[in-house]
């Protein structure tokens, strides 16, 4: 059964300039970013991007600074307005709506986490928590108790009377996180919201949403400029370059089967046996007998348990049942670094 699609982003384009209307056709007729600019001062942002978002799963919008990932999430809530194309969540269209309806999707519908955190800094953060209940004109009280059952969730407890410069970089993105969840939003947005923080902290964070998202079940656009990133947590990928989608699809889709010599660049020095999971690998032919592996473990794992069995194929488990096979070449194969056979001269809208 397919997943319900939460957000439909649709023929979306973002021109920057004079006429930007009047350049869609340029771009429909195949003028290049570059060409663009140089022609008609004119930016092309987004160039006809589409895309579905499940509901309940994460997002993930990945590319290179420039390639418009920032400005796509911004349309999602319409803090940039679309030259042309459609937005539909839960079947409406966002661009429709009026001032009053788009205020009241901005408070109750979708949520957003900033880079740069943008607490209010003489507001403790009990306050920054609660800030988004109060616009929606609950009580103090009330706002406050949900507030503090978010704080407890990000693992701030006993920091609700501080204010931010008291805290950690670290610290302040989880009274983000905290302050986007609580309004119990349905889409939360984040733009590059861990990026800025250092390496070992960002993983706590990524740590941390997914925990959340394993209780909570929210429907996530997630911006990052970091493949390993975009690979822990993303349950579908769209990779931008130049406003245009170059590609879209699972983890293992995007590894094992790369659109072209861009995407096969960004992938070639991931650990692949640390994302590729056995069901992207497996046949359906069952053993009867053998050491027995999880569907859903990473190849790095699967391949420890077969070694030390001494075989060269194992089971393929769902729930304790049998469902397929691997072998052990086959594993190998899929995560030694593939030959860069894609044309050297390809090139890119």
């Amino acid at each position: 059964m397919e997943s319900e699609i939460k957000v439909a982003i649709k023929n979306l384009y973002k021109i920057f300039g004079k006429n930007p209307a009047g350049m869609i056709s340029h771009v429909q007729n195949g003028i290049s970013k570059k060409e663009l600019l140089e022609k008609f001062d004119s930016v092309l942002a987004l160039n006809d991007v589409n895309i579905e978002i499940p509901a309940k799963g994460i997002q993930v919008i990945m590319g290179l600074s420039g390639s418009g990932k920032s400005t796509l999430i911004r349309h999602v809530n319409r803090l940039i307005e679309p030259t042309s194309g459609e937005l539909i969540v839960d079947g409406k269209n966002v661009l429709e709506m009026g001032k009053t309806e788009l205020r009241e999707f901005r408070r109750r519908t979708a949520s957003m986490v900033f880079q740069r955190f943008a607490l209010l800094p003489h507001h403790t953060i009990l306050e920054n928590v609660s800030y988004g209940l109060t616009i929606q004109n609950i009580s103090k009280n009330d706002a406050a108790e949900r507030s503090q059952q978010w704080i407890d969730k990000v693992g701030l407890n006993g920091y609700e009377k501080h204010f931010p410069s008291q805290l950690s970089g670290g610290m302040q993105q989880r009274v983000g996180l905290a302050r986007a969840l609580a309004t119990d939003a349905e889409i939360l947005l984040m733009d590059e919201a861990f990026s800025a923080l250092d390496p070992l902290i960002r993983t706590e964070m990524q740590d941390v949403l997914l925990r959340l998202q394993e209780e909570l079940h929210k429907t996530i656009l997630f911006i990052t400029h970091d493949l390993d990133e975009a690979l822990r947590i993303g349950d579908n990928i769209a990779i931008l370059r130049d406003g245009l989608v170059v590609q879209k699809g699972t983890s293992e889709e995007i590894i094992l089967n790369p659109a072209d010599k861009y995407v096969t660049d960004f992938i070639k020095d991931i650990n692949r046996g640390r994302v590729l999971r056995v069901s992207a690998i497996m046949d359906s032919s069952k053993l009867t007998k053998g050491v027995e592996i999880e569907k859903n473990m990473i190849i790095d794992d699967a391949l420890q348990i077969i070694s030390k069995s001494g075989l060269s194929k194992a089971i393929v488990t769902e729930d304790g049942k049998p469902i397929g096979s691997v072998e052990i070449g086959r594993m190998i194969e899929a995560i030694a670094r593939p030959n860069d056979n894609t044309d050297e001269t390809a090139t890119y809208h």
